[in-house]
């Protein structure tokens, strides 16, 4: 057994920090009347920060009579202590400190790269101060973008308030650059007329001397618009936007849209037929509400339902919608047949027990339709569009199997009894079981495994697309 000391360990280096005589570094911080001045040994301050080791180099301090005078006037003394102690004394209660000063404390630990105390302080933030973000949403925001590794709190702040933010006129007052990092997000939970408005209205005032009348607006006044928004533009998701609120909403502004953003679109909208061509980014994250799968893997099956190769991309034309949930309704085959009726593009989702793993299909007729078409016996239905698929969990985006339908005059066996895919590629077994065997070599090989899984969760979404 190896002892460990860290408390009496602590309490040395806390000695260091108060009453040390033989300091070799003394670092002035803050400005006007709020200065004061630190003692340190640089030994410390190298090893325990990067900025230091480089800014106390050689080539760069400013010595006499071997003390090194160093000065960080845009730091507060308040909050040099609170960094000091961490590197110090690897000790830092922060219960009674300002919110503010926290603040302050993250964008310090970010200037001087300790790396550790950065991520700590954002934790903190989030799970302690949560009621002082709420209130002070434009401050942190702000601040939070403006640090690029600043990933928890700026993922926080999107999935808490940002939302209602993005439509407050705080946004107006956002500089550029943090507009940038928000519109270039996937995840922001907002209504994108909605952020088309906003942006247009942070555009015209940041845009000297042009009228909020867009009525009076000449030549000149199109392109200086232009101009401010040139780089804001492409970060729009116009294909989020509906036929009618991008003829209501974005045509009227065509001078200033780039002409093959406006022109690509404008086809989109006339001969639904196809994706835009130049759509630079995916469309937003919608809320993918299963207990099985995340919107990646969503976005996955849909690039499998289409087969065209952008896993990146959320089409926004398919429409998901839960008609069956296990948990909800039952894990039984009775349960999937009554709920799943009829001959609709529908996908089940499967997650067994213990592995997490995670199986699923695709069916372009549906399971059943008792009374409507498919007979309560063993009959088999054409399609040339199903298939099967596996994750290995709820993460996973790279391992994953799809077996396609080979024998299309056996892509579903519809006998009353849950799901089959072929007659025993994927099917419901009992009540709480799932197999995948594809001895009929109705579907490729790429799933069968010969092993019966019992299932935690099973869901079933009926499909719709729009064109």
């Amino acid at each position: 057994m190896t002892p460990l000391f860290y408390s009496k360990l602590s309490n040395d280096l806390f000695s260091i920090l108060n009453d040390a005589d033989d300091y070799n570094v003394i670092i002035k911080v803050g400005e006007n009347e709020n200065v004061k001045e630190f003692h340190a040994h640089s030994v410390i301050l190298r090893a325990r920060s990067p900025y230091f080791k480089g800014a106390l180099s050689s080539c760069w301090i400013e010595k006499k009579n071997d003390m090194i005078f160093y000065s960080k006037p845009n730091i507060a003394p308040n909050v040099f202590d609170m960094i000091l102690r961490i590197i110090i004394i690897i000790k830092l209660e922060l219960t009674e400190q300002p919110s503010e000063d926290i603040l302050e404390l993250l964008i310090a630990s970010d200037e001087l790269l300790i790396e550790e105390l950065f991520d700590y302080v954002q934790v903190y933030l989030i799970k302690e101060r949560s009621g002082w973000i709420a209130t002070h949403f434009h401050l942190v925001f702000s601040t939070a973008f403006k640090l690029n590794n600043c990933n928890k709190l700026q993922d926080y702040c999107f999935e808490s308030t940002c939302g209602s933010f993005s439509t407050s006129n705080e946004f107006l007052s956002l500089d550029k650059d943090t507009i940038y990092k928000m519109l270039e997000r996937d995840d922001i939970k907002i209504n994108e007329v909605t952020a088309w408005e906003q942006l247009i209205k942070w555009g015209i005032k940041q845009t000297p001397g042009l009228s909020n009348d867009k009525d009076k607006w000449n030549n000149e006044d199109c392109e200086a618009l232009k101009k401010t928004l040139s780089q804001l533009i492409p970060l729009i998701r116009f294909i989020d936007i509906p036929y009618g609120q991008f003829f209501k909403k974005v045509r009227p502004y065509k001078d200033i849209i780039p002409n093959n953003i406006h022109e690509d679109f404008e086809n989109y909208y006339n001969y639904k037929s196809n994706l835009p061509k130049i759509t630079t980014l995916p469309p937003r994250m919608r809320n993918f509400d299963s207990n099985v799968i995340k919107q990646k893997h969503a976005n996955i099956i849909i690039s499998w339902i289409t087969k065209k190769d952008f896993y990146a991309f959320q089409d926004p034309r398919y429409e998901f919608y839960l008609d069956y949930r296990g948990s909800i309704d039952g894990i039984s085959r009775n349960s999937f047949v009554n709920k799943c009726k009829g001959p609709l593009e529908r996908l089940v989702l499967i997650k067994v027990k213990q592995s997490g793993k995670i199986f699923g299909g695709y069916s372009s007729i549906g399971f059943n339709s008792i009374g409507d078409g498919f007979r309560d016996l063993q009959q088999f239905y054409n399609s040339s569009d199903n298939f099967i698929f596996s994750f290995e969990n709820s993460e996973d985006t790279q391992n994953m199997k799809i077996s396609r339908v080979k024998d299309h005059n056996k892509a579903i066996c519809c006998d009353g009894t849950g799901f089959k895919f072929g007659l025993d590629s994927l099917f419901m077994y009992e009540d709480q079981y799932i197999c995948a065997r594809n001895r009929s070599h109705a579907y490729e090989d790429n799933l069968n495994t010969n092993e019966i899984f019992k299932i935690e969760e099973i869901e079933v979404y009926s499909i719709h697309c729009w064109k």
